[in-house]
């Protein structure tokens, strides 16, 4: 199961690509063919092979032999490793289902669209959030309804904090402190992960992009002044950590305090 996963995972993460290629450029993701974005040639099903493709052509278009994007094959490689650590952390923290493994493979790929939609093209998707919201709802209704009130304050409570830091910061500099995709997803995780999860996510992300802004300052690659980063993909890094080894970072951490 472990295997067929991660087999299965390269796939869903070959459709993953199209949404995060298409949807910033506002293009249906159902229909059209998948095509080479430099000579639009439509590809053949044996271009469409996750990762062996891109291995066989050597990361070239077979048609016109323009380099293509590292993000194909890493995207696919991601959600598959993601799939199989999703099953994993179903058979430790849940009876397994199908409905509890289903939920948490959709959410998972959704948190990885807007990771790399947000990396590539500086934007966080509503419609991704918007679905994983409707879905994360559905599943507390009528699968987790004791958590529901929890995960929705937890919710509520992320999108408040962000929308105070952005009007603070904004107030001190005259600049925005974040997008509004930001908030919303700052909603969505809260209401994803409850309490306390969501306080370790948002401190992980926190931490991960002061420390990446700070490393890109002393290499020079941003200004101190003009540094800007999407914080998308560290509230997403921050989740995924917190989902998945939350409980093991509040035992150590409560261990480390003395309690």
């Amino acid at each position: 199961m472990f295997l067929l996963l991660f087999i299965f995972g390269l796939f869903i993460g070959s459709f993953l690509n199209v949404l995060v290629d298409r949807i910033p450029r506002l293009e249906t993701v159902i229909k059209g063919r998948s095509h080479c974005e430099f000579c639009k040639k439509e590809l053949k099903w044996f271009d469409l092979i996750p990762v062996l493709s891109f291995l066989s052509t050597r990361g070239k278009c077979r048609y016109c032999r323009k380099t293509l994007s590292l993000l194909y094959p890493t995207i696919e490689i991601t959600t598959g490793a993601m799939f199989a650590l999703t099953y994993l952390f179903v058979i430790f923290n849940f009876q397994f289902s199908i409905f509890n493994l289903s939920y948490y493979l959709f959410v998972i790929s959704s948190f990885i669209v807007i990771f790399f939609t947000d990396l590539k093209s500086g934007i966080i998707p509503d419609r991704i959030i918007l679905s994983a919201i409707i879905v994360s709802f559905i599943y507390s209704l009528f699968i987790n309804p004791q958590s529901f009130i929890v995960n929705l304050i937890c919710g509520i409570g992320a999108f408040l904090f962000f929308i105070i830091i952005s009007v603070v910061f904004s107030l001190i500099t005259k600049k925005d402190a974040m997008g509004g995709g930001d908030i919303k997803l700052a909603f969505l995780l809260g209401f994803v992960l409850g309490f306390p999860a969501i306080i370790i996510s948002l401190y992980l992300a926190f931490l991960t992009g002061a420390a990446t802004g700070i490393i890109l300052i002393i290499w020079r690659k941003k200004s101190f002044h003009k540094a800007t980063l999407p914080f998308g993909p560290f509230l997403v890094l921050g989740a995924i950590i917190s989902l998945f080894f939350g409980n093991f970072i509040l035992q150590k951490a409560l261990f480390f305090l003395g309690y």
